[in-house]
């Protein structure tokens, strides 16, 4: 299963940062995608649907134990639909975080961006 890297956009306290680009969903099954060194709780994810008739359903996997102890809750899945965008987020370490520390992210097309967001704590 080939494996797309995603990095951290950084948002600043008291400031603002231009919409980055994103990368390109790639398509489950053959394919997923990874934030490695994940702060689920800090995340949020943007999620654009490019597609002018089809919704897209994003998917963040649950993660393994240890030390996902929530995992038993299953996978989050968040229908976008077509010509939209969605943000997710943020999300639980008991119930996303892999036994590596990242976060792993499926999508049912490849018609779309998606963008990791990490929120500051206060400053």
């Amino acid at each position: 299963m080939a494996t797309t890297q995603l990095s951290y956009s950084n948002l600043a306290a008291n400031s603002n940062l231009l919409q980055p680009a994103g990368t390109t969903l790639v398509a489950a099954p053959t394919n997923n995608m990874q934030l490695a060194d994940a702060f689920p709780e800090l995340t949020v994810l943007r999620v654009t649907n490019t597609d002018d008739d089809t919704d897209l359903t994003f998917t963040v996997k649950a993660g393994d134990h240890p030390p996902a102890l929530a995992a038993g809750q299953g996978d989050l899945e968040v229908t976008v639909a077509f010509g939209t965008a969605q943000l997710i987020g943020p999300f639980e370490s008991g119930r996303f975080v892999q036994s590596d520390g990242s976060m792993l992210f499926e999508s049912t097309t490849t018609t779309g961006t998606v963008t990791a967001l990490k929120v500051p704590r206060n400053t």
